[in-house]
């Protein structure tokens, strides 16, 4: 029985994982439309673009590649199974000791590297445009991950999400400056991730402000919907995992309790409803930045990352 209520708590994982993540876009939507003073789409409007998307043809250019055919589906499925190994609701589950910091962020580089690829497939002018800035704020986002990862695991002792939501929610840490300095750079990276404002803006399609939707331009249909669904997780990602390591409490310990698990579940929601609204008015209030100032924005994450590694050994040293 405790191998099938295991096995239920992870599937239940996945699951909540892929069908959130629509939710949380609409969410940040609505939010940033009503601070606008407008109504604004519905909050299941991104589910019915999935549907509408997945309904309709697929158009291919002529010189499309087998690579760009199979990308939209290699990066859905690495985004997910990135997004579905950090603790939502519970620790301990059954591929818990897969959800590695450094793993998970490898395969969102997998993913970052496949949609590189297919944008350069086809050998339009906007595909090599978004794919190089987009190295251009991987280049920078990527160290400053790896830096982050490091003092959390000097912290936690490990750096198994698992192991460290525990640890944080022990009470063992207290006040560290240098939690403060890894959690402000990992919002930075995450904005810069999910190619929100000010490092991108989403819901535009100027040439000279776009990153990811110059990669995606030539998809149609139910590539397109892999993409956008694998954006969507993404950004549920990092929610989760800035909650999961920050703000651990009310995560359901080792083992299948289903009122633990429905009340963690329960704080999850809201723990990424509170972390929608905040981007939503982090986006509202400032404007979109020069695609040359955003190595400056970038390296202020790197900076603080570093000084957060700097602190830990100091601290430890007197």
């Amino acid at each position: 029985m405790a191998l099938i209520g295991s096995l239920a708590a992870q599937a239940v994982q996945m699951l909540l994982v892929l069908l959130v993540a629509p939710l949380l876009t609409g969410l940040v939507r609505k939010v940033k439309a009503r601070l606008q003073r407008r109504r604004g789409p519905p909050l299941l409007q991104p589910y019915r673009d999935l549907r509408r998307l997945i309904a309709k043809e697929v158009v291919l250019a002529e010189n499309a590649s087998w690579l760009f055919r199979v990308a939209p589906y290699l990066i859905f499925s690495t985004t997910w199974v990135a997004a579905a190994l950090v603790p939502t609701f519970a620790t301990g589950l059954l591929f818990s000791w897969t959800g590695d910091l450094i793993a998970i962020i490898a395969l969102l580089g997998t993913a970052r590297f496949l949609l590189q690829l297919a944008a350069l497939d086809i050998g339009t002018s906007f595909g090599g445009i978004g794919a190089s800035r987009e190295s251009l704020i991987a280049s920078l986002a990527e160290p400053a991950t790896i830096m982050i990862v490091f003092t959390i695991a000097l912290i936690a002792g490990s750096t198994q999400l698992s192991h460290v939501a525990a640890f944080m929610a022990s009470g063992q840490v207290g006040l560290r400056v240098s939690l403060a300095f890894a959690l402000v750079a990992l919002v930075i990276v995450a904005i810069a991730e999910n190619a929100r404002i000010p490092v991108d803006n989403p819901a535009t399609h100027l040439e000279l402000t776009m990153v990811h939707e110059a990669m995606v331009l030539e998809y149609s249909g139910r590539h397109l919907a892999m993409i956008e669904l694998a954006a969507a997780v993404k950004l549920l990602f990092h929610l989760s995992l800035i909650a999961c390591v920050f703000f651990p409490f009310g995560l359901a310990q080792d083992g299948w309790d289903p009122l633990a698990c429905a009340a963690g579940a329960g704080l999850w929601l809201a723990k990424l409803a509170a972390g929608g609204v905040l981007l939503a008015m982090f986006e509202t209030s400032i404007a979109k930045m020069r695609v040359f100032r955003v190595p400056g924005f970038l390296g202020a994450a790197l900076m603080l990352g570093l000084l957060a590694t700097l602190l830990l050994f100091i601290s430890r040293s007197l």
